[in-house]
């Protein structure tokens, strides 16, 4: 098998950022996909799994009613537990989404309420939550997003 393009970036340098993974193009339509990396692989912790499953719940829920929405392709955790991919439509830059990831970011660090499809009815882990662990992980990100990494 090929290596993917993901593996082939050095994440023992890499720092949170906000990166442009990748960009797929099919019957003339382009998905751009971000790499929003909220810690440093293999130096700090990984979030935990409570974190990122709140997170990707107000953070997909916020991005799918917002102004960009309908370009939304996906939201979702990273399985090394460092961050979360946006997939949106468009042959977009880490500038272009900027301003939406740090208002996504600031909703999820100012949350109040009930998480957005936390029960059982809505989510088979419903209960692996943590709603403080998420506002703090948002903030830390938001705060790192002020003199943002776009590039790897």
């Amino acid at each position: 098998m090929e290596k993917i393009a993901s593996f082939t970036v050095d994440h023992n340098k890499l720092r949170s950022g906000l990166y442009v993974s990748r960009k797929d193009s099919c019957g003339g339509v382009t998905v751009t996909t971000f790499d929003l990396r909220l810690t440093a692989p293999n130096r700090e912790p990984p979030l935990s799994t409570g974190v990122m499953h709140t997170i990707e719940h107000i953070g997909a829920t916020y991005l799918r009613s917002s102004e960009a929405g309908g370009d939304v392709v996906y939201f979702g955790p990273m399985g090394c537990r460092t961050g979360f991919y946006l997939l949106m439509f468009g042959d977009l830059s880490g500038e272009d989404v900027l301003p939406l990831v740090r208002r996504t970011f600031g909703f999820i660090s100012a949350f109040c309420g009930d998480i957005p499809g936390a029960s059982p009815s809505e989510c088979g882990n419903w209960s692996d939550q943590d709603l403080d662990g998420a506002k703090a992980a948002a903030a830390a990100y938001l705060a790192e997003l002020a003199s943002p990494r776009l590039e790897y």
